[in-house]
């Protein structure tokens, strides 16, 4: 039943000027990273953009490595990669929920990251889901990456909003230079 769910796909955008990905690779399985950076790749290239590859040791590293490029300005977007598969402990909860939770925290501050970081139950399903030529999930965060940060550049590129909250900064409430009255 599944087999016939068909799933659609935006194209990918055509960014002027291009655009720069950093992919960050827990290659903790190897074969399976490496499916995820070429998909990651072909997509980049297919895209116009240019990408720079950097490894941690393990997914829970990549969030961080990404607030510390992006604290330098020098990439457009971000690709995170790599797989954690159940065990038999609740490590693997630990490590999906964290590592997921950093990088949507990352994204809520305005970086554009695709995540491609698999969570499987089994080696098997990593295969299929890392595969170029099978559900290239590698393929589908950069393709994220890249609309997110097409997306931005538009946004960026529209009238500018008065009274913006500077970089990093959370309204909760009020107005930026206090409340407005009672």
């Amino acid at each position: 039943m599944a087999a016939s769910i068909q799933h659609d796909q935006l194209p990918l955008p055509r960014i002027q000027g291009g655009a720069r990905l950093l992919i960050v690779v827990a290659p903790y399985y190897r074969q399976i990273a490496d499916g995820l950076i070429a998909g990651a790749r072909d997509a980049a290239e297919a895209a116009g953009a240019t990408v720079d590859l950097v490894e941690m040791p393990g997914a829970l590293e990549i969030p961080g490595a990404i607030a510390q490029a992006a604290s330098r300005g020098l990439y457009d977007g971000y690709v995170a990669l790599g797989c954690v598969i159940r065990g038999e402990t609740t490590h693997y909860d630990t490590v999906c929920n964290d590592s997921s939770r950093g990088l949507t925290l990352l994204g809520l501050q305005g970086h554009c990251i695709g995540n491609g970081i698999l969570t499987v139950e089994n080696y098997a399903q990593a295969e299929v889901r890392a595969d170029p030529q099978g559900q290239n999930k590698g393929g589908g965060a950069a393709a994220a990456a890249l609309h997110l940060v097409a997306f931005k550049r538009r946004c960026e590129a529209a009238a500018p909003r008065s009274k913006a909250l500077p970089q990093g900064a959370i309204r909760l409430a009020g107005e930026i230079d206090g409340p407005a009255g009672a």
